[in-house]
């Protein structure tokens, strides 16, 4: 292995020299699975969790995944040289030929993709991040709701919306206008003790924060709830916050022209992840 295959930054089923097939079932259809998350000394933010959804929505899709160890070990050789890095996890169906129908013979592809930490503005978690509200509205689709999928063609154009550099993402609502998540991320209301995050039965995606928080908000004196959220009583909430398994948490400062002024919780939930930045 030379340095440049060894830093390149991918690794395909464990090899740093591997290609892809280009009748990948990934590219032609999105069919396959993934997560993002931060890699701190070659340890994975939540990795039980996070593996535990990898392994869950693979599962939904009838795709198969290698075991928690091996995963584990490829992470931390492609991380080898770095002390903190984003690792994107994609699991594919693997190659196979026109049409919609699975080959019986498929073999699952997993790709590993290093990437630098992204440097957040000081005056963005400290104050808080702009957001706007996208056009877009999710589809309703039950039997794929919270699985994070390759087909995220939503999420896509809904961020392409904004061309402006002062907002840091944008509010996805669903078909019945109910908040559902933000483009990049969960989304969490709080009033008063009470912290609420919408449910997820027919659209958005499950983040692994999102579900740490919910099994850990005890520690904050809050408690935590999944239901409906409407923009209304969004507004309403003493704080808004983002959440995914990269940033941790970030508190929302405005959406659109409502603002929140309350921005503790957020820096209270990366400092219990270990996330500094």
């Amino acid at each position: 292995m030379n340095s440049l295959q060894k830093n390149s930054g991918i690794l395909i089923n464990g090899q740093f020299d591997a290609n892809l097939p280009v009748m990948d079932r990934g590219l032609a259809y999105g069919d396959g699975v993934y997560r993002t998350f931060v890699v701190r000394q070659g340890t994975p933010l939540l990795w039980a969790m996070q593996y535990q959804k990898l392994l869950h929505d693979a599962q939904q899709l009838n795709l198969n995944i290698c075991p928690a160890e091996q995963l584990l070990h490829e992470i931390q050789l492609l991380s080898a040289d770095s002390v903190q890095c984003v690792i994107k996890v994609i699991i594919t169906r693997g190659e196979g030929g026109r049409g919609y129908a699975i080959p019986a013979n498929c073999m699952e592809n997993r790709i590993l993709i290093l990437s630098e930490y992204p440097q957040y503005a000081e005056h963005i978690l400290e104050h808080g991040a702009k957001i706007f509200l996208c056009e877009l509205r999710l589809s309703h689709q039950p039997k794929l709701a919270g699985i994070k999928h390759l087909n995220r063609l939503e999420n896509v154009l809904a961020r392409s919306e904004c061309k402006l550099i002062e907002f840091q993402d944008g509010l996805l609502l669903d078909q019945n206008d109910n908040v559902v998540e933000c483009t990049s991320g969960n989304i969490f209301a709080r009033f008063g003790n009470q912290l609420i995050t919408p449910k997820l039965h027919d659209c958005g995606v499950a983040g692994v924060v999102r579900d740490w928080i919910i099994q850990q908000s005890h520690q904050w004196s809050l408690e935590t709830q999944e239901s409906m959220l409407t923009l209304s009583q969004l507004e309403q909430a003493d704080e808004v916050l983002m959440t995914n398994s990269v940033i941790g948490a970030m508190n929302i400062s405005q959406l659109n022209n409502i603002t929140w002024h309350h921005n503790t919780l957020a820096k209270q939930i990366r400092k219990a992840l270990g996330i500094s930045a």
